[in-house]
């Protein structure tokens, strides 16, 4: 069983799940895999396993939404859809990804990110992420890495908001314009 991450080309590897049963799933986790299901529209459902660690390790440190994965000998492109963790340790123990298939559109969470000292933070306000990532729907060709704002000017009270996102061509989003994505608070 190849589980090892290629250090040369970083490329996630995993392993088939020949059998979906609760037995094999449990004896599989006891043995430090993350359980996984890869699927796309129109494509047949892969049930896999990538050890942990190796999952945790590589996706701290991927730099792109949608990543390689090599199961069984072959590779998917995909996004983390979703994922599950034990409700009393916050272990990961199931993820779903899905396939990143050129020219279907699909629903993308897309991280938030910031830059600079906003001048509120003096003004004894909070940094607040109204939301940490908003989604989108397009294709993975179209898909942003991150929606980036430079908060340097904002001041106590001030936010961006949805209608304040930078949209190319072919990127939808869904939410209410007037939806704060990131601003500062008053602290309490």
């Amino acid at each position: 069983m190849a589980t090892n991450l290629k250090q040369g080309n970083k490329m996630l590897k995993g392993i088939l799940r020949d059998s979906i049963d609760k037995q094999s799933t449990k004896q599989l986790k006891r043995d430090g895999y993350l359980i996984a299901n890869i699927y796309g529209k129109g494509a047949e459902n892969v049930n896999a396993a990538f050890k942990l660690n190796d999952y945790v390790r590589y996706l701290k440190n991927k730099t792109t939404l949608a990543f390689d994965v090599e199961v069984n000998g072959t590779t998917y492109k995909v996004v983390v859809k979703e994922y599950q963790r034990h409700p009393i340790t916050s272990k990961l123990i199931h993820v779903d990804l899905m396939l990143a298939l050129p020219g279907v559109r699909s629903r993308y969470l897309v991280p938030v990110t910031t830059e600079g000292t906003a001048k509120g933070l003096k003004n004894k306000g909070l940094l607040a992420f109204h939301r940490t990532r908003v989604e989108v729907k397009c294709t993975i060709e179209t898909l942003p890495e991150a929606f980036h704002f430079d908060v340097t000017d904002l001041d106590v009270g001030g936010n961006y908001l949805v209608r304040d996102l930078k949209l190319a061509d072919g990127v939808e989003c869904f939410l209410d314009p007037r939806v704060p994505i990131v601003g500062i608070i008053k602290a309490k």
